[in-house]
């Protein structure tokens, strides 16, 4: 067998309208290969050859922000996604992803990213942060909602996913963006941990995690991860070997922009190899507007392109 075909990615996407999963699917897939072609062409081969599949479930967000009255264009958004993939593929050197560039885009702010540091630890100190969730972002506040079985959904859709690849003992590239970070900590625990789950996959691994715009450096996020309230090793995920981090300027999401400080008790129990984390700078522009927690923007990107060749 070709060594590249034993190799997987699974990608999971965070919150948020998302449009159906072959298109989506298919713009990922054609970010990240452009990256790759772009900066790394030998390594090509091998992310062509290697099995891709997506834990999708924009389904189950979009009955969320239906019921909550919130409108989805699925035309528009595909095609904003196709003209923001056109446009960064035209930067044809790494070295144009840098701040002399992003900060030539239009609409570009660090507010919300400065708004969110200021105030998401206060409303932490005060139990405020849950509510917050749930005023501003009613499909991820769901996902904590102990009384909705959405959370129980949206893991069994990454734990179907990985615990099939993880059976065929093939070697996994988990690839999560934003939100579907917090998912994909949560699936990763329960396989090392759940009773009915430990015995058989405890001992598989992650060869690697990749986590692009998460939110999992945020303290009101942290507390509520499956675990978190477990002592020693028994509070993290012991399933992964490298853990690289992807964090853009301005990307309110990921305001914590670094994780190897917050989970590094993962080290210190030795059950991850690494924590890595990289600042980058997404170019993405939707809408007009620049949006640094663009996922095509960070699919493309060079950081992203150098982990997944350096991987292959």
């Amino acid at each position: 067998m070709n060594f590249a075909n034993t190799r997987s990615m699974i990608l999971i996407h965070g919150r948020d309208f998302k449009p159906p999963e072959e298109a989506h699917m298919d713009l990922s897939m054609a970010a990240m290969r452009a990256g790759v072609a772009r900066d790394f062409p030998d390594a090509l081969q091998a992310f062509d050859a290697m099995e891709k599949s997506a834990a999708w479930y924009g389904d189950l967000n979009a009955k969320i922000l239906h019921a909550a009255g919130k409108n989805y264009d699925e035309k528009l958004d595909i095609g904003d996604r196709r003209n923001v993939l056109a446009a960064l593929r035209q930067i044809s050197a790494r070295k144009r992803f840098g701040i002399r560039q992003y900060d030539q885009l239009p609409g570009k702010s660090a507010l919300p990213e400065a708004t969110v540091d200021v105030v998401a630890p206060v409303l932490g100190a005060i139990g405020l942060g849950l509510p917050m969730i749930k005023m501003v972002l009613k499909d991820f506040a769901c996902y904590f909602d102990e009384k909705s079985q959405y959370g129980t959904h949206v893991r069994q859709r990454l734990s179907d996913k990985l615990c099939e690849r993880l059976d065929a003992d093939n070697r996994v590239v988990l690839v999560s963006h934003g939100t579907g970070s917090v998912v994909a900590y949560d699936v990763l625990w329960q396989l090392c941990h759940d009773p009915d789950l430990k015995e058989r996959y405890s001992g598989k691994k992650v060869d690697l995690w990749l986590t692009l715009g998460s939110p999992l450096g945020d303290t009101n996020i942290r507390k509520r991860l499956l675990g978190a309230r477990k002592k020693s090793k028994n509070r993290f995920p012991s399933n992964v070997i490298a853990w690289h981090n992807v964090a853009a300027e301005d990307d309110y999401t990921c305001h914590d922009n670094t994780l190897a400080d917050d989970f590094k008790g993962m080290l210190q129990q030795r059950v991850v190899s690494a924590v890595h984390d990289h600042k980058i700078f997404n170019l993405a522009v939707r809408y007009g507007k620049s949006n640094p927690h663009s996922s095509i923007g960070y699919y493309i990107h060079p950081r992203v392109s150098k982990i997944l060749a350096d991987w292959l």
